[in-house]
């Protein structure tokens, strides 16, 4: 079995380290936020070339806060993408606002620039582009369009650690940034977290306060605040990762290096690469009509995919009061019913790679060769 991702492998590589960590929080019996979080928050901040980043408990929680930093109200307009996980647009609806949608380009999958200024109205706030797939958004066209239009940019770089747009890192291009470390991001916490960066002091500190139910000081509540708080372990956990995050990456660059060689000509499409931009390949998709049928021949032959993702936002149950339908995002849905996940996770191995490729050309040999 070649498992979509495996998790137990890399502990198994740095396990010595994240031990030693772990046992260092139990002994300070320091287990929400401290020395371990604020360490973490630096390193981070840096890694990421932004001054201040601000620990978490979970990637959503960090948009939610990113939105209420930057005076996101009840009927204001957020213009986001449909092809993302649902917390993109939840985080919009949970501080009253209305996700407004916009298509994808065919080839990177992130938000087409060309689609942005036909959406903006004079609700409209923020821009939310997100990072898919490891992959930056075109930041320069949508900056541009944000700096004309007077709106806030927040990226959703969930996916994107350590991805690179035109040598800036993702995370440090729009006024604020969120970050998901769920487990199984390139980064991935022992548990939930996430994180906000950005290089503006106030919007740091208004956002440590909003994490910690409001207080400026214990017991001073100043303003409605949440429960958000980063725990000490998963600090502790994340800065032993973040020392090997750039090793990963190179990993999944050379991993992703290989499909595309061995995939060639096998019958699927490949995600674009730009030469703005140098992904991290949270996720290595292709691309088929027959996404089902091969998905189902690879799990037959032991190998575990993903599908990111089967339903976009703007026709899920439960965001229909926004008033989106089938057909509003032509790209949107056809890539929803076409994208399939390989394991692309650092620790698989050149013959696991090629075996993938070899069993999706086996595929459409066998499909081509079928009767009519």
């Amino acid at each position: 079995m070649i498992r979509y991702i495996d998790l137990q492998a890399q502990y198994q590589t740095i396990k010595d380290e994240v031990d030693i960590a772990i046992r260092e929080v139990l002994s300070s019996s320091q287990f929400i936020l401290g020395e371990e979080v604020e360490a973490f928050e630096t390193e981070f901040a840096k890694y990421c070339q932004t001054k201040y980043a601000v620990g978490l408990n979970s990637g959503t929680s960090a948009l939610h806060l990113a939105l209420l930093a930057a005076g996101v109200k009840p009927g204001d307009e957020v213009i986001t993408t449909s092809f993302t996980f649902v917390a993109t647009a939840a985080a919009i609806c949970y501080v009253g606002a209305k996700p407004v949608f916009v298509d994808i380009d065919p080839g990177t999958c992130t938000m087409d620039p060309a689609k942005l200024e036909p959406a903006i109205t004079e609700r409209t706030r923020i821009i939310v582009p997100v990072h898919l797939y490891g992959n930056c958004a075109e930041m320069d066209p949508i900056l541009a369009i944000a700096q004309k239009h007077n709106l806030t940019v927040i990226e959703d770089a969930a996916q994107a650690h350590g991805a690179d747009y035109r040598g800036r890192r993702a995370g440090s291009m729009g006024e604020l940034a969120t970050f998901s470390f769920y487990p199984g991001k390139n980064l991935g916490a022992y548990g939930e977290a996430g994180a906000i960066v950005t290089n503006n002091r106030a919007f740091a500190e208004r956002l440590k306060i909003l994490r910690d139910h409001g207080q400026t000081e214990r017991y001073h509540h100043d303003e409605l605040g949440y429960n958000y708080r980063m725990e000490a372990l998963q600090g502790a956990v994340l800065r032993v990762k973040l020392r090997h995050l750039d090793e990963w990456n190179r990993a999944r660059r050379e991993h992703a290096r290989l499909y595309r060689e061995t995939l060639a000509n096998t019958g699927v499409d490949l995600l674009a690469e730009t030469p703005e931009s140098r992904c991290v390949y949270h996720i290595f998709p292709v691309f088929t009509p027959q996404r089902d049928a091969l998905r189902e021949h690879l799990n037959g032959a032991g190998i575990q995919t993903g599908v990111h993702y089967p339903i976009p936002i703007h026709l899920q149950r439960g965001y229909q009061q926004l008033g989106f339908g089938l057909g509003d995002l032509p790209i949107t849905e056809k890539v929803s019913k076409e994208a399939l996940s390989l394991p692309v996770y650092p620790e698989l191995t050149k013959d696991n790679i090629r075996h993938i490729s070899n069993t999706i050309g086996q595929f459409f040999r066998r499909a081509s060769a079928a009767p009519v």
